[in-house]
C-alpha cells in the first residue's frame, strides 16, 4: 500500500493543512477524493487515524504515530529522488571531505577510480576533523574521510584504514627507540590544539611519557610543514625529530631523505574513518563510494 505514495502524500497534506478542504486545493483533487484516500488508509490499517472537527482535524494517537513514520518515508523518497537526479545529471558534484593526511597523501591514489565507480564528478575538500564534522552536519560534504574523529550522534562512523605514526628525522635513527631516548632529541611538534597532538599525547601516556617535557625546538600547524622542516634540519649534532604518519613520509624514506624509528613497547596506531550523516547511509552515491573504499587500502612499505 505504501508503494502508492499518492495516498501517503494526501495524508501528510491533510495533517499539514489541518483540513480536508485545504488539502484538496493544495493537491488539486476533489475533497471527496481526499476523504476516500484517507478512508482507504484507515480501512487498510483497521484503525482510525483522523478525527474530523468543525474547525479542522485532529490526529488520533495511532494517526500521530503513522504521521511520524510516514515523515521518515517521505524523507527517504526525497533523498532517493535527489540521488536519481545526481546519477542522470553529471553536472551535480559529489563532495568528498578528507582530513589532511588522507586528502593529500592517500585519496589521490583513489580519486579517479571513485569518479568512475559512481559515474559522477567528485569535488574534494581537505579540512580538519572538526571542520569536516561541521560540514557534514551542514550537508556541505557528502562523505568525509577522517583521521581523528570528533564523534557526533548524528553521524555514522565506519572503520576504514589503520595509520601508524612513527618517529621521523633527517638524521639516521636506531630502528627501535627506548622511551628515555625521546628526551635526547630536538622536537618539532604540532600545536597543542590539534587532534593529532592529542592522539600522540594519549598514546605516550601508555608508556608513562609526558611529551610536555621534550626539548621542543619548534611548533607547526600542519604535518606538511613539519616534514619540510625536518628535510631542512641540520644533519650534525642533536637529531631533530617529529612524529608523522607513515603515509606522509613514505616517498622521502624510500629516497633516503628521511629516516624512521618505532618506540619500544608501543605502536602509535590510529584508525581512519568513513563518515556520513546517519539519515544518508542509504544514499546511493555514498553507499557506492564507501563500498569501494572499504576494499581499497594502501600500505607504505619501508
Amino acid at each position: 500500500m505504501f508503494k502508492d505514495f499518492g495516498k501517503v502524500e494526501t495524508f501528510l497534506t491533510v495533517v499539514r493543512e489541518r483540513s480536508f478542504s485545504k488539502a484538496s486545493k493544495k493537491l488539486g483533487i476533489s475533497q471527496p477524493a481526499v476523504t476516500q484516500q484517507i478512508k482507504y488508509l484507515e480501512d487498510y490499517l483497521s484503525i482510525q487515524i483522523v478525527d474530523r472537527k468543525k474547525n479542522g482535524i485532529n490526529l488520533t494517537k495511532a494517526g500521530e504515530a503513522l504521521y511520524q513514520a510516514l515523515l521518515k518515508l517521505e524523507k527517504q523518497i526525497l533523498e532517493t529522488e535527489k540521488e536519481v537526479l545526481r546519477l542522470i545529471n553529471k553536472e551535480m558534484l559529489f563532495i568528498l571531505g578528507a582530513s589532511p593526511v588522507i586528502g593529500n597523501y592517500i585519496l589521490p591514489d583513489f580519486l579517479n577510480d571513485i569518479q568512475e565507480v559512481i559515474s559522477n564528478r567528485v569535488l574534494t575538500k581537505v579540512a580538519t576533523s572538526s571542520e569536516l564534522t561541521e560540514l557534514l552536519l551542514q550537508q556541505k560534504v557528502d562523505l568525509a574521510l577522517i583521521e581523528s574523529p570528533i564523534f557526533n550522534p548524528n553521524i555514522t562512523y565506519r572503520e576504514w584504514m589503520e595509520d601508524e605514526l612513527v618517529v621521523v628525522s633527517r638524521s639516521p635513527l636506531s630502528p627501535l627507540l627506548k622511551k628515555e631516548d625521546l628526551f635526547t632529541f630536538d622536537w618539532i611538534c604540532r600545536e597543542e590544539e590539534s587532534n593529532t597532538r592529542r592522539v600522540i599525547y594519549e598514546m605516550f601516556r601508555q608508556i608513562d611519557v609526558d611529551c610536555k617535557n621534550f626539548n621542543v625546538k619548534g611548533i607547526a600547524t600542519s604535518s606538511t610543514t613539519i616534514k619540510q622542516t625536518l628535510l631542512k634540519s641540520p644533519l650534525n649534532g642533536v637529531p631533530t625529530v617529529s612524529i608523522l604518519s607513515k603515509y606522509i613520509i613514505a616517498d622521502e624514506v624510500k629516497q633516503g631523505l628521511l629516516h624512521v624509528a618505532q618506540i619500544k613497547d608501543i605502536r602509535l596506531l590510529r584508525q581512519f574513518y568513513l563518515c556520513c550523516l546517519k539519515d544518508r547511509v542509504q544514499d546511493a552515491l555514498i553507499d557506492s563510494t564507501t563500498d569501494f573504499l572499504t576494499h581499497k587500502t594502501i600500505h607504505p612499505s619501508f
